[in-house]
Order: C-alpha cells, then sequence, then structure tokens
C-alpha cells in the first residue's frame, strides 16, 4: 500500500493545473494504474479547457523547464492543443541538441581530470537524465554539476582554463571561510557557452554534510562514459531532496526527478539513517508530500507515515507559493521582497540544531567582509574585531 497526500493547490491558477497533470499522466506508476485512471477520468469531467490561457501555459512549462515531460504525454486525452505541443516540440528539440553537446563537454572534462588524477562525481545534468530517464533528452539542463575533493580544487581550475574555459567570478579565499560558505564556483566557455560549476560540498552552510570520500565509495557507473561517475542512489537520493529543498522547489523539473527515482523503486533501509545522519528528514519529506500531492508519486506507507511525523507536510505548503508564484529564488538584496521572503524560508528548512550552528558562524569573519572593507593581508586579523561594524555597514549598503 501507499501513502498519498492532498495539498491545497486552490489558488493555483488553471494553467498550473493543466501542467501538473499532463505531467503526473507521464509520470504514472503502473502499480497506481487503476488510481490514476479514475484521476483523469473525474479530470476529463472537469471543464478547465476553455478558461486556459495557453500562451501561459507555455511559458509555464519553459519556467519549470519540463517540456520533455509534456510532450511525452501520449495518453490521448487531448487536453493540450495540438499547436501548443508544436511549440513544446521545439522546445524539445533544442533540449536534445544542448544535452548531446553538454554529454560530450561532460565526457571530455571528466576524463580530463581523470587523467590529471582528479576523481569527480556528476551530480545532474545528461548523467542524470540518463541515469533517472534512461534518455538524455527527457531531462533539461544548462549546465554541468561535477563534484571534486576540494584539495583538488586548484588543479581543477588550471585545467578548465586549458580546456577553454572562464572562471565566472573569483573564489575569495582570503579569510578561508569560502570553503563551507561556497559550495560550487563556475566556469563558462565563451566559444561554446557551456557553464561548468565545479562543486566540493553538495550544498552550502547547511551543516555536516558526506565527505567525498564516503560519496566516491559509494559511487555508480554512468552509462554515458566510462569515465563518468555518480554518487549512488542513496546518497544522490539525499542531495536531490537537499538541493530541491535549498530552491524551494520554484522549479518542478527537480521534483519531476523526484517523482521519477521514487518511480524506479530505492532501498529505504539504506535512505532513511543517510537522512537521519545528516539531518535532511525534513526536506525529504517536503519533496515526497509535493511530488505525492502534484503528482501522485506512490509513496510508500511506511516511509510517507514516517516522514510525515515531521515537518515536511509544513515545509511542502511553504513552497507552494513559490510554485505558484513561478519566482526564480534568489538572496540578492536588489531583488527586494523575494530576497528576503526566500531568506526566511531558508532559515525555517534548518533544523534547531543547524540554526545555532548557522547563528555561531554568523561570528566569523566572511569574505564579503574584504569586499566591503578591503584591507592588506597583513591586518585580516581586524576582522574578527571589526566584524559586528562591518556586518552593520553592509547591511546598511543593502538596503539603500
Amino acid at each position: 500500500m501507499n501513502q498519498t497526500y492532498e495539498l491545497n493547490t486552490t489558488a493555483f491558477p488553471q494553467e498550473l493545473t493543466a501542467m501538473l497533470a499532463a505531467m503526473r499522466s507521464d509520470a504514472a506508476q503502473e502499480e497506481m494504474a487503476q488510481q490514476e485512471k479514475a484521476h483523469q477520468e473525474k479530470a476529463q469531467q472537469s471543464p478547465p479547457l476553455p478558461n486556459i490561457d495557453w500562451n501561459q501555459f507555455v511559458k509555464l512549462v519553459r519556467h519549470h523547464r519540463v517540456y520533455p515531460q509534456i510532450r511525452g504525454d501520449r495518453d490521448g486525452t487531448g487536453l493540450i492543443p495540438s499547436d501548443v505541443l508544436q511549440a513544446l516540440g521545439g522546445d524539445c528539440r533544442q533540449n536534445t541538441w544542448r544535452m548531446l553537446r553538454l554529454s560530450g563537454e561532460l565526457d571530455r572534462v571528466c576524463r580530463s581530470l581523470g587523467e590529471r588524477g582528479v576523481r569527480s562525481l556528476s551530480l545532474k545534468g545528461p548523467a542524470l537524465a540518463r541515469q533517472l530517464y534512461g534518455d538524455i533528452s527527457l531531462r533539461t539542463s544548462k549546465d554541468l554539476d561535477i563534484l571534486i575533493p576540494v584539495g583538488d580544487l586548484e588543479q581543477a581550475e588550471r585545467l578548465l582554463l586549458e580546456l577553454g574555459y572562464r572562471a565566472d567570478e573569483e573564489i575569495p579565499r582570503g579569510l578561508g571561510d569560502w570553503r563551507w560558505k561556497i559550495h560550487h564556483v563556475s566556469f563558462t566557455n565563451p566559444n561554446t557557452g557551456i557553464q561548468v560549476e565545479v562543486h566540493w560540498r553538495l550544498n552550502g552552510e547547511n551543516g555536516k554534510e558526506p565527505s567525498f570520500e564516503a560519496l566516491w565509495r559509494d559511487r555508480q557507473a554512468c552509462a554515458l562514459s566510462d569515465a563518468i561517475f555518480m554518487p549512488g542512489d542513496a546518497h544522490l537520493f539525499m542531495y536531490l531532496v537537499t538541493h530541491g529543498a535549498r530552491h524551494g522547489w520554484f522549479r518542478l523539473r527537480w521534483l519531476a526527478d523526484i517523482d521519477r527515482m521514487v518511480g524506479r523503486g530505492l532501498d529505504w533501509s539504506a535512505i532513511m539513517p543517510l537522512l537521519r545522519r545528516y539531518r535532511a528528514l525534513d526536506q525529504a519529506g517536503q519533496a515526497l508530500v509535493l511530488a505525492s500531492g502534484l503528482l501522485r508519486t506512490p509513496i510508500p506507507n511506511e516511509i510517507g507515515r514516517m516522514l510525515a511525523r515531521g515537518r515536511g507536510p509544513a515545509l511542502a505548503d511553504r513552497a507552494l507559493g513559490f510554485i505558484r508564484d513561478t519566482v526564480v529564488l534568489t538572496t540578492d538584496p536588489s531583488a527586494g521582497e523575494v530576497s528576503r521572503t526566500y531568506k526566511r524560508y531558508l532559515f525555517e528548512l534548518k533544523t534547531t540544531r543547524q540554526k545555532w550552528g548557522y547563528a555561531v558562524s554568523r561570528l566569523y569573519p566572511s569574505f564579503r567582509d574584504t569586499k566591503a572593507l578591503p584591507l592588506p593581508r597583513s591586518l585580516y586579523f581586524l576582522y574578527f574585531p571589526l566584524r559586528p561594524f562591518v556586518w552593520l555597514w553592509r547591511q546598511v549598503r543593502q538596503e539603500t
């Protein structure tokens, strides 16, 4: 038996409801065939079509980057007009070419890193598409995300420069806090436009997480190339739910990945201890409640009951606003209320222990302080006593 959740989506526009219905029919699992059939019949009895703005529908699909899933709807219900499917089909063709280019570049970068003795793990992109969907064209990706040991970062940077990439922004290494306050650095190839994000942590400031060695021991091969590896399913699931939670699930592409991964079958006996150890149970609960409520993902009863006892359902309700409003979440102060709302959400996402750790970390000087008040390296020790004043000065500058 499977656990199901109902979410209050009455504030969702008709276009978003229709998009979810199209995604859901593609993501339905065999074990839920009868339930899904009843759901589709009920949907057909309702009259949403006259109220749907199909131009807005296309904008929503493109915002959430789920056109491969929409294009894959073959149930013959006639929900989506042919001209809309034709427009999305053009997006799918462009995505196929882009994913082919990204696949080739992922192999080139990972193979080159391996030849230099740098181990790497692909986190998303074409490797995840191949792993979850069996076809790289059935998922979208704008860049390549590669995780390496932090000690190999300088070597990886030199290699990417040799391969024609340029750093989008230099890492402020002065105070050393970049190792845990930043989790990746991005490089762009000016000739191809491809961006590579080199990670040394799975997420940003979110407390303890698995070491690279632990992830490497649990790695799995990728069918794309013998040079590409990925985290094992347990670590991969934890990464996907924490990544999606950190971004407020504002793109439903990430939730489609959860739906697909759960549908393939998971070893929950390996996943649950991992979630407990790294305090990610609430994020996993949020992901599964959203997947069940929006995409009808079947959640095993035992797992559903266990996760529902935490903050998962409340966090899922919190994310519905981000999904409904189609905002691109950012902490950039220039975004105004979006930035403030997102920062509050990120703090709510933390466990009590993580909140205390975050509060204590605020006492340590930040690389942002070096930008607000540049000092010679010999005087960096002054950032410790000056921290409260520099922090206040930064807040005033941001507000103005």
